[in-house]
């Protein structure tokens, strides 16, 4: 509950003095109509003045006070008055008790009981709202009995008129209970927070120094890790037990430093040679440190939590953008791409032996398959960029169940690698693979002066290739012109474009067949024309004469004339 002030607070009011008060009050409960109206009237201007800060209590006074007013005109019949009275108990019931409403709906005969209103109060607006409407008589007697109750606890509290208490404190004072209620539901649910994500990350702890006494204790070869002993299987279960019910605090342990991203400490202790990875455009997990999860990563395994690790994952290389180089990202990108690599499902896993897929199948975290929700892991891995997206990113392409199309994978690509090509980090593209050219605005600068230092010297080098084009020329020219010596023909040597003359046509030729007829011409029939055999070749075909060659090209022999027309004329 508030403590009250020994100092009252000062609030701005309405009516002009307190004689204004009084005189409203007066009226307001006397059994003459005109003073009521008077007083109705004086509180119109008040609600003027007020706008929408009206106090409650007097707005409900003003409704109940007009319902008398009209029920003793006698202007209304008794179901109309029923139906007012109506509106101003429901409208002074929810408004009074709506203060009491705190983010937890209560009931209302509790809420009004905490303030002293009549139960039958409530029963009778519960009337009105959900069952048979009440009687004139009962109506009459709820508005007296709300009026003297809006007296006691608001009109004679004011001016110092009554008690210093304010008939809202009792409400203030359940909102305070309800926030603390709350504040201690939140500390509660906290604290238990808390205490599971400490079992979690003891939970963990035990299971690593399980697998490293396992580690001591077992063979000197860790290619074959020792089976889980009865303490290892029994930290198993709990952790099982509480990933069915915290399986998001669970992940969110496990990519913290010391577990999935291990330390140089950790991974000097199982003996991993950091030298032997891979580049960070390609991360890879060292093979002992994934064994040393694989038995609890399969005991977790299920579609749910590896859907949820690999949104994690997602989420920590995200945070991870301003450090893309940093040995947390390479270890995040890494397990991003063993989970990628356990669903895969390539063309050539179909034609490997049993002794093979046996093999593949020992270090992986799953083998059946899982339907991942590609659309959200291609826009997880585009919205964290670092030096491993476009293999992650490849990785997801070929692996999806309804692939984008080749040319839109091969830009994908491409953007990918331009934006996320590595300037700070030290790494180096395998020997095979090109840098991907960054255009950024030095290199346009750069492109732009090699374009005007070649611009300068084009012009030489065009005048020295066009005299030597025009001396090849005319040489080719003269030459022509000495073949068609003595022939009607010539080579012309006019300008004309030759691609709006018709094939066949002459530039000025006319439509008149005989215009390219030469003066003098002989005629003869095909048959006639000399034949000159040179070469002579026999050919497979029986029947057939061996065909010839003469200096004016290709001859037709007797069998092959006979399928033409006789009548051809030669010119």
């Amino acid at each position: 509950m508030k403590k009250k002030s020994s100092v009252r607070k000062r609030h701005v009011v309405a009516w002009v003095n307190k004689a204004e008060w009084d005189q409203v009050l007066e009226y307001l409960y006397s059994k003459d109509p005109a003073s009521q109206r008077y007083a109705l009237h004086r509180m119109s201007a008040w609600k003027g003045r007020y706008a929408n800060s009206t106090p409650v209590a007097v707005d409900c006074t003003a409704d109940l006070v007009r319902c008398q007013v009209l029920d003793r005109s006698g202007q209304l019949e008794g179901h109309d008055l029923v139906l007012l009275y109506g509106a101003a108990l429901m409208r002074f019931v929810n408004l009074i008790t709506e203060r009491q409403q705190g983010k937890v709906a209560r009931q209302l005969r509790r809420l009004a009981g905490n303030l002293n209103i009549p139960e039958w109060i409530v029963n009778l607006r519960h009337d009105f709202t959900h069952r048979k409407l009440p009687t004139l008589k009962w109506c009459r007697k709820g508005c007296k009995v709300v009026l003297e109750w809006l007296q006691q606890e608001y009109w004679s509290r004011q001016l110092g008129g009554g008690p210093n208490d304010d008939w809202e404190s009792q409400s203030d004072g359940e909102d305070e209970e309800v926030d603390l209620k709350h504040l201690e539901d939140k500390l509660i649910a906290r604290q238990k927070e808390v205490e599971a994500y400490k079992n979690a990350r003891q939970l963990l702890i035990s299971y690593e120094r399980e697998q490293y006494q396992a580690c001591d204790q077992g063979p000197e070869e860790t290619s074959s890790w020792p089976p889980p002993l009865a303490d290892m299987s029994w930290i198993l279960g709990e952790i099982k037990l509480f990933s069915l019910e915290s399986c998001d605090l669970l992940i969110d342990v496990f990519l913290e430093d010391g577990f999935l991203v291990p330390t140089a400490e950790q991974l000097e202790t199982l003996g991993c040679d950091t030298s032997d990875n891979t580049s960070p455009s390609e991360p890879r997990l060292p093979q002992t440190f994934l064994r040393f999860w694989l038995p609890l990563l399969k005991m977790l395994n299920s579609p749910s939590f590896i859907l949820l690790l690999l949104e994690k994952l997602f989420l920590e290389l995200k945070a991870l953008s301003s450090e893309p180089c940093s040995h947390r990202a390479f270890y995040v990108s890494a397990w991003i791409s063993e989970v990628l690599l356990c669903n895969s499902n390539k063309f050539e896993y179909r034609f490997e032996t049993k002794a093979q897929k046996k093999a593949r199948m020992k270090d992986r975290i799953f083998v059946n398959r899982i339907q991942l929700r590609w659309q959200q892991l291609l826009t997880a891995c585009l919205d964290a960029p670092c030096v491993s997206t476009p293999h992650l990113l490849q990785l997801i392409l070929d692996d999806m169940e309804h692939p984008l199309p080749a040319e839109t994978q091969q830009r994908l690509l491409q953007l990918c690698s331009i934006y996320t090509q590595p300037t700070h980090c030290d790494t180096y593209p395998p020997p095979g693979q090109k840098h991907q050219p960054i255009y950024t605005l030095e290199s346009l600068h750069e492109k732009l002066q090699r374009s005007r230092c070649h611009s300068r010297s084009a012009p030489i080098k065009s005048e020295r290739s066009k005299s030597t084009q025009e001396n090849k020329w005319s040489d080719a020219q003269a030459e022509k012109a000495k073949l068609l010596r003595g022939s009607p023909w010539q080579v012309c040597v006019d300008k004309v474009v030759w691609k709006n003359c018709p094939l066949g046509k002459v530039p000025g030729q006319s439509d008149d067949p005989s215009f390219l007829m030469i003066d003098s011409y002989s005629t003869m029939t095909v048959f006639d024309q000399p034949v000159e055999v040179e070469n002579a070749m026999p050919h497979n075909v029986p029947g057939s004469s061996a065909s010839a060659k003469s200096g004016d090209g290709l001859l037709w022999n007797h069998s092959d004339m006979s399928k033409l027309k006789s009548g051809l004329q030669l010119f």
